[in-house]
């Protein structure tokens, strides 16, 4: 159930699940963007503002935005739809650091191992996906590197045709394990987070002094293709202490397959008490923009084989299914998804305190 095939003739409704720009609107669902220039958008435009022109003024038109699934027919409810583009499996809760900036650092969970029996069984249903899927991130509130079964899982992935992103503080991804994972074909995405070359404000950061470590694994990575795409993400808190680490940074590594990248902490919705937050929490939800939306496009699995709604949601407070006794389509189709679908984009009017009125990625009216 990735996208619509076609439509039935209207009356028709605008899709509930479109995110709009200034010039273009994007459509989760199918992954399509229709630019202002494009034929239809005005159209778009008109059934936004509450004018749907009927079908006798522009049928064939209408009946195009249909099949692309731009409107809806009147009384298709499309809450039960998906298109998995990503998913996060983490197989450990285990992180052998305590960011600052990460919940990890204010409430440690219980360490849990997800067995590699269970691991497969969910990889082979993401694999029927894998048209669709850009990435499964080996990552939630863990640090991958830290798992012996680290190169078990990456082999898995690819066994399935499946592209492994990895997030890492670096600390584990050894000269021997990026030969073993270039030999294998390599990631489809590395990130890796480095946030000073200080070696006792890494320490204090971070909760352990890796700095030494860290720097001489990424030495013999930095020209290695180990991934098409290879960032270096450079968090802090956006004042100068911050931007003179990035420079640093970025000196040390130019001319490498590293792009260095700037980025301010958030809050992760109120997990921790330290960075961005929204400014405004009481309007309207219509939407999320994290990397994509995270109640149409992704999955979020933890050790446990339990399917949250997001990556923010630290606690497990919003569980959409357990891979233990339900599949993943029929987790990802069903009503308690789907519920949280319409919260997530105003369908129906969300609680006070659900997660989503709290992250800076969430879109208001």
């Amino acid at each position: 159930m990735s996208e619509r095939n076609g439509a039935t003739p209207g009356p028709w409704r605008l899709n509930p699940f479109l995110h709009w720009g200034d010039e273009k609107v994007y459509d989760p669902l199918t992954d399509r963007h229709l630019e202002r220039d494009d034929p239809g958008f005005d159209l778009l435009l008109a059934a936004r503002s509450g004018a749907m022109p009927s079908a006798s003024e522009t049928d064939e038109r209408l009946r195009e935005l249909g099949a692309a699934g731009w409107l809806l027919p009147a009384g298709e409810d499309p809450s039960t739809r998906f298109r998995l583009k990503y998913a996060s499996i983490e197989a450990s809760t285990v992180c052998n650091q305590a960011c600052y900036f990460c919940p990890v650092s204010v409430a440690r969970r219980q360490d849990h191992h997800m067995s590699m029996e269970l691991y497969e069984r969910i990889v082979a249903q993401l694999g029927a996906h894998r048209e669709t899927i850009e990435g499964v991130s080996m990552i939630h509130y863990n640090e991958p590197t830290a798992d012996r079964r680290f190169l078990d899982q990456v082999r898995v992935l690819k066994r399935y045709g499946l592209p492994p992103a990895v997030l890492t503080n670096a600390t584990g991804l050894t000269p021997q394990r990026v030969d073993a994972i270039l030999e294998m074909g390599g990631l489809g995405y590395l990130s890796v987070n480095l946030s000073t070359l200080d070696r006792e404000r890494y320490t204090a950061d971070r909760g352990g002094d890796h700095l030494p470590v860290v720097l001489k694994n990424l030495e013999y990575l930095k020209d290695k293709p180990l991934a098409p795409q290879m960032d270096m993400a450079v968090l802090g808190t956006g004042d100068e202490k911050h931007r003179r680490d990035f420079a640093e940074i970025e000196a040390l590594f130019r001319g490498s397959r590293f792009r260095v990248l700037f980025y301010e902490v958030m809050d992760r919705a109120g997990a921790v008490p330290i960075g961005l937050q929204p400014i405004r929490r009481r309007e309207r939800l219509c939407g999320c923009e994290q990397t994509g939306s995270r109640p149409l496009q992704w999955v979020h699995i933890n050790p446990l084989g339990q399917c949250l709604l997001c990556c923010q949601d630290y606690h497990a407070r919003y569980v959409i299914g357990d891979l233990n006794h339900e599949s993943l389509d029929s987790i990802l189709s069903g009503e308690r998804m789907a519920l949280l679908r319409r919260w997530v984009y105003g369908l129906e009017e969300a609680p006070d305190d659900f997660i989503c009125r709290g992250c800076i990625y969430a879109l208001r009216r």
